[in-house]
């Protein structure tokens, strides 16, 4: 049962609260190895601006996957979760946003002091990587260790929800309306505000424009559900895989090209009449970035928005980009998550942005089976239920 919003359940508390609690958490000790459940102690000495919470539930994300295979260099070993939901149990003093029995949704970490974080673009913040991938505080300091003192690498992503409990901060939490089950919000926090946000905040895609998404995954889905909200058309989803494709055609998408049965590259100037305003390149292997640039229409713009393992490269015809064309990266769909998660959370209240079609809930001990389908493209997006 979920607290109504401001009020505080049974599991909330205020003051102080224990030095530390126990915590059961899903940790990733080597290389490619299994998510394993341990007991672990969480220090709960609440700096200023932290936040406790207690985790209900959250999504698994290709960038979990990317780092427990190490792709990305966050230390091990390591509790991961980057897409969290739960309720506030503590706060720091200098929290003001949130309190105890919120209903909250956690996302990206960012310093908050930088050139691009005072500019309003968080998603780029000038520490993003040791914040988001760095397995501590700031500081280097650590709030997880095992019940024998062995460090334990948290902070993931500012909160390593793959716990019962997560310690993230204020400017990570996003308070919610208790209108929607905090199941359902969790993958907000990172894949579907991607995917939208590249749409309606990255590249402002105006009605009537083309746009072709490359790679149906949860973020794709929901920058083809975006492109729909933004009135695009046509608006072209490409895949290999024929069941995603026809959720796409379901969820907005006018066209749907199958990569493995057609020429793409022909059937996208076949269908935009010589070229797209605008490629998403989701799938993040170079020679799609490559194809992203080659199907763009004169002035028209390929995003970048999956991540790539480290030192990945891919070629650009240059000449390419004389005609006025535009490569460039997005990260989080330039989202600034307290505004634009209650955002897409209005537009699913309108039937607008139905991400609920993509979630597909599973049990905390099923986390490796999610991840396993996660991979094979079995399940879009699986949500762990973590607590209550």
């Amino acid at each position: 049962m979920v607290a109504a919003e401001g009020t505080a359940s049974p599991s909330t508390q205020s003051g102080p609260g224990p030095a530390s609690i126990a915590v059961r958490a899903a940790v990733v000790r080597e290389k490619g190895g299994p998510f394993v459940f341990e007991d672990l102690v969480l220090d709960t000495r609440l700096r200023p601006d932290e936040v406790l919470v207690k985790v209900v539930a959250a999504g698994v994300c290709q960038t979990d996957i990317h780092v427990r295979d190490q792709h990305l260099p966050t230390p091990l070993p390591a509790v991961l979760g980057h897409e969290g939901a739960g309720i506030v149990e503590r706060v720091g003093d200098g929290v003001t946003t949130v309190a105890p029995g919120d209903r909250v949704v956690m996302s990206y970490q960012a310093c908050g002091h930088c050139t691009p974080c005072l500019n309003g673009d968080p998603a780029y913040c000038a520490r993003s990587f040791p914040l988001n991938f760095g397995g501590s505080r700031p500081d280097g300091s650590n709030a997880l260790s095992g019940t024998g003192g062995e460090e334990i690498h948290g902070h993931f992503f500012g909160q390593s929800s793959f716990a019962t409990h997560s310690l993230a901060t204020e400017r990570n939490v996003v308070k919610v309306a208790d209108d929607v089950p905090l199941e359902l919000l969790a993958p907000l926090g990172c894949g579907l505000q991607t995917g939208a946000g590249a749409v309606l905040n990255s590249l402002k895609v105006p009605a009537g424009a083309s746009v072709v998404v490359i790679g149906t995954g949860t973020v794709g889905l929901a920058a083809v559900m975006a492109a729909a909200v933004a009135g695009a058309s046509p608006v072209i989803a490409v895949d290999i895989v024929p069941e995603r494709l026809t959720l796409a055609r379901e969820l907005g998408a006018t066209h749907t090209v199958d990569g493995r049965e057609e020429d793409v590259a022909g059937r996208i100037a076949e269908i935009t009449g010589g070229g797209a305003d605008y490629v998403l390149e989701i799938t993040a292997r170079p020679e799609m970035l490559t194809l992203a640039v080659d199907a763009l229409a004169p002035l028209g713009t390929a995003a970048l928005i999956g991540g790539a393992p480290a030192g990945a490269h891919a070629s650009v015809n240059m000449n390419a980009l004389l005609g006025g064309r535009t490569v460039r990266g997005i990260a989080q769909g330039d989202s600034i998550p307290q505004l634009f998660i209650p955002r897409l959370i209005e537009l699913y209240k309108a039937g607008r942005f139905p991400f609920d079609r993509l979630v597909t809930l599973r049990g905390f001990d099923e986390i490796n089976e999610a991840v396993t389908d996660t991979r094979t493209g079995a399940v879009i997006k699986p949500v762990l239920r973590i607590g209550e």
